[in-house]
């Protein structure tokens, strides 16, 4: 499922991930998207910027896999990504903590929680 995932992010005419659909998985606009990973919108689209945001959307992406084979689907994923509040993290939700530049933290709990830590 993992591999799904990251093959319909990715664009079709390039090696790197689409902001466009991911933001669509997530059913967020370019600027939130842009907001949540710490690029500025402009570069999101541009052609000379793509490396750089590969590399910020990678994270996000790799939660809404780990999430969405948990979970069930990409929906799924993207609702618990936006909306369920973490264990151990004030309310914060994956969504908040990615903002805050904490996807790694998301992506330990989730590994914990696939090990059957948090079950």
């Amino acid at each position: 499922m993992t591999a799904l995932v990251l093959t319909d992010l990715s664009d079709t005419q390039s090696p790197f991930l689409s902001p466009r659909r991911v933001s669509e998985v997530l059913g967020v606009t370019l600027t939130e998207l842009a907001g949540l990973i710490g690029i500025a919108r402009n570069t999101l689209t541009a052609k000379s910027g793509a490396r750089k945001v590969d590399a910020a959307l990678s994270p996000v992406v790799r939660i809404l896999a780990m999430a969405g084979e948990m979970a069930g689907g990409e929906q799924r994923a993207a609702i618990w990504f936006k909306h369920q509040p973490l264990p151990g993290w004030a309310g914060k939700t994956a969504y908040d903590l990615v903002r805050e530049n904490k996807a790694d933290k998301v992506l330990a709990y989730l590994e914990a929680v696939r090990s059957g830590v948090y079950a």
